[in-house]
């Protein structure tokens, strides 16, 4: 069973969302695969890791454990194991490093923590990792967030299968470049109120029954993120009109960036 009051956020980066976690009453697992971020986190939120609130693990997630390949990018929210990604982001002008760090399976870090009401993911191209290792254990969050794909419909088709296969039925679609706009229920529905919290550009914000939108069947979900699609292949991160440049700004008058969605599932 799942432990109610327990939230893995992996993807930790500067811990924005484990903050708010925090703030809602639960303990959090973070991931966070850089040294420096995750040092920088544990010295900002000190009195929780100090009261055992927040665990840091500074590791990357990986298909088996052992040292593994990470990307630093000069933007920092987009440090990867995956190469694919990586070289993306340095299409896009951000310069990268790489460094060797220590690679733990979901597996592993379930057994070591339990499993949690909330899984948020957020690790730029190895979510995936963290659902199939669901597969080998007999219970499963309540609610789980991933970034959703944005560049292979059928990698993103899969996504949705994989979940349904670990028994999620049901889904939002959030556009995470909006964030910043999302305003916390009050009472609230998961948790407790964070009392003058206020999300970030590039936090995942609100999950579980706070999540904005309503429940959506698989193949409804799927429909919208059709629409999405074809504004992915038109001025997304390898769309046909990215690096197109009128001097106008007409182009991305008539066609607004896509920005980018997470997936939220719930259970049954």
């Amino acid at each position: 069973m799942y432990d109610e009051g327990l939230v893995f956020d992996i993807g930790l980066h500067r811990g924005e969302d484990a903050e708010f976690y925090l703030a809602k009453g639960f303990r959090v697992v973070g991931v966070e695969a850089s040294s420096e971020l995750a040092k920088e986190t544990a010295n900002r939120l000190r009195a929780a890791v100090d009261d055992a609130r927040l665990t840091i693990e500074n590791v990357a997630i990986a298909d088996k454990s052992g040292p593994v390949t990470f990307y630093l990018s000069a933007n920092s929210v987009w440090g990867t194991t995956n190469p694919e990604w990586a070289e993306r982001y340095e299409h896009q002008g951000y310069e990268r490093t790489t460094v060797t760090v220590e690679g733990v399976t979901f597996s592993d870090l379930i057994a070591r923590h339990g499993v949690p009401y909330f899984l948020k993911v957020d690790i730029e191209g190895a979510d995936i990792l963290c659902l199939r290792a669901l597969l080998d254990v007999p219970d499963r969050p309540k609610y789980v967030s991933i970034e959703s794909e944005k560049v292979r419909w059928s990698s993103l088709v899969d996504e949705f299968n994989l979940l349904e296969r670990l028994g999620y039925h049901q889904f939002k679609i959030v556009p995470q470049h909006k964030v910043d706009k999302q305003v916390q229920p009050s009472p609230p529905r998961e948790g407790k109120y964070a009392a003058g919290h206020a999300f970030n550009y590039g936090a995942s914000g609100l999950f579980g029954e706070e999540a904005p939108g309503r429940w959506l069947t698989k193949a409804q979900a799927l429909a919208l993120y059709r629409a999405v699609f074809l504004r992915y292949r038109l001025i997304g991160d390898s769309g046909v009109l990215h690096k197109v440049r009128l001097a106008s700004g007409a182009v991305y008058q008539i066609i607004r960036e896509p920005g980018w969605y997470d997936t939220h599932a719930r259970l049954g």
